[in-house]
């Protein structure tokens, strides 16, 4: 049973689990997503989005306490620099995790985790893109037209005048 179970140890002790979470959180915020396995990943979205949520308002108290976890100084001024204000707006879920199926070695089950504004191919907000137009001669757009409506215009006449 899991009673009283908030955190997945991940079947490790508590420095070795802290480093390793502060470790892939400072990947997942350089290279904006990895691969890892799923009982990962989600103990990493556990761990990442209080720290990406702090990282909106821009205080040095709020640069220190995010240092505190991460413990890498590139790591946090890209936090505060690039991921902040790309989530500025966002209200929480700042990070994706998606299935890829199991490793070869030892069919643990793997998943990406990515920053979700990060995304080109899932952005919501993706360029509209530009109506190509494409012009005919417009004599010939007349003349196309111009049949069809005398058929439909001489077809109704003769159905009143056959009345």
């Amino acid at each position: 049973m899991r009673h009283g179970k908030k955190v997945n140890h991940l079947g490790r002790k508590t420095a070795h689990r802290k480093s390793m979470l502060a470790n892939m959180a400072c990947s997942l915020i350089e290279h904006k997503r990895i691969n890892t396995t799923v009982a990962k990943a989600k103990a990493l979205k556990l761990f990442v989005e209080p720290i990406v949520t702090k990282s909106k308002t821009d205080t040095t108290h709020n640069r220190r306490i995010c240092f505190s976890y991460l413990k890498n100084k590139e790591a946090v001024a890209e936090l505060f620099r690039e991921v902040s204000v790309k989530v500025g707006d966002r209200p929480g879920g700042y990070t994706r995790i998606i299935k890829l199926g199991s490793r070869l070695g030892d069919n643990a089950d793997m998943a990406m985790i990515e920053l979700v504004d990060f995304n080109e191919i899932y952005s919501a907000k993706a360029p509209a893109k530009k109506k190509s137009t494409r012009r005919r001669g417009k004599s010939a757009n007349k003349s196309a037209d111009a049949p069809v409506e005398n058929q439909v215009e001489n077809t109704t006449e003769e159905k009143e005048s056959n009345e």
